[in-house]
């Protein structure tokens, strides 16, 4: 085939997005920090977002639980005379505690947990501040109007979602329109080639509705560097390693579409991660995929997908590869 992508040596200045019907512009490659505190220490976890700022990611995604909240209070360590620079995303709403409160997406909820948010980001303001799932319990009106008082008091700037379905995100933009409320933004969703259910419903609505979608797992949780083989143990340190749970998903299934993709990385020139960020980054809707790192040199070697230039005949072959994704039962 001829050259399907082009793909520079250094790397890559970094592309932004508008997040939904707002100005806020995002990078297009957000760093996600769920590993921060466990497979990364304090200091390579600062070391790779002060990498992440240097070259333009603005987006750094976090959540009040990662890490037992030591993600978010290292990420306050590391912008330390850079907050300007970031744009942080942090979320609340899964259980913190064993409280009949300590889990929810109530006005009492919401307000507790972002006072602490702000002490362990060691800033005044959230610019993104999400519920981590749908609470049936909870009226969405009540969630609505907390977020509104916290973005009238400067708390937060913008508001998103997280894990929603499409139903669950209509009905909140129903509601914001409804009472004049602040609507998300942003829904977080996982997305890969491994995981393509969002296509189904979740994206048409966001493209309609013109809400943005920042992705986790666009590397299928590691699965899609290539570094889990069939009958081998995990790497030492890997999530895999780390989360027994996790490496339940490493199946028959996803080890063939990673043998594909590897075999594709070969002829387009590229690693299998940077092919498969540059896919996800492409498809319709997204606006930012979140990546994880634990070292510097991981991430500057995924940065080069940001600059990756698929050509339509890769994008088709990894669409017609993932195919069976599509209608995943549960991933």
């Amino acid at each position: 085939m001829g050259p399907a992508c082009t793909l520079t040596t250094e790397v890559s200045p970094i592309k932004y997005r508008q997040l939904g019907r707002s100005g806020l512009r995002v990078s297009a490659y957000a760093l996600g920090t769920n590993a921060f505190g466990v497979r990364a220490d304090e200091a390579a976890s600062i070391a790779v977002i002060h990498h992440a700022l240097d070259h333009g990611v603005n987006l750094i995604d976090t959540a009040n639980i990662y890490t037992e909240t030591r993600s978010e209070t290292i990420i306050g360590k590391a912008l330390n005379g850079r907050r300007a620079q970031a744009i942080v995303a942090t979320k609340c709403g899964m259980r913190t505690g064993a409280g009949p409160n300590d889990e929810s997406s109530s006005r009492w909820h919401i307000m507790r947990e972002i006072e602490g948010s702000l002490r362990r980001l060691q800033t005044d303001y959230i610019d993104l501040y999400q519920i981590h799932r749908f609470d049936g319990l909870t009226p969405v009106e009540e969630t609505l109007r907390a977020f509104d008082d916290l973005i009238r008091r400067g708390s937060v700037r913008y508001i998103g979602c997280s894990n929603f379905a499409a139903w669950q995100v209509c009905k909140a933009l129903w509601m914001s329109d409804r009472y004049g409320l602040p609507r998300y933004e942003c829904v977080q969703p996982a997305y890969s080639p491994a995981d393509r259910r969002i296509e189904t419903e979740l994206v048409p609505l966001c493209l309609d509705q013109g809400v943005g979608l920042i992705v986790y797992f666009p590397l299928a949780g590691g699965i899609l560097t290539g570094k889990y083989k069939p009958g081998a143990q995990p790497p030492q340190g890997s999530r895999a390693d780390k989360q027994p749970a996790f490496a339940r998903r490493i199946n028959e299934q996803n080890l063939v579409l990673v043998r594909d993709m590897e075999r594709l990385a070969v002829e387009t020139g590229t690693t299998v991660a940077q092919l498969t960020l540059a896919w996800v980054m492409n498809r319709p809707g997204i606006t930012s995929a979140i990546v994880g790192a634990t070292r510097v040199a991981q991430q500057e070697e995924n940065l080069k997908s940001v600059d990756l230039e698929l050509s339509a005949e890769v994008m088709d072959r990894i669409n017609e590869i993932s195919q069976p994704f599509v209608t995943l039962p549960g991933w």
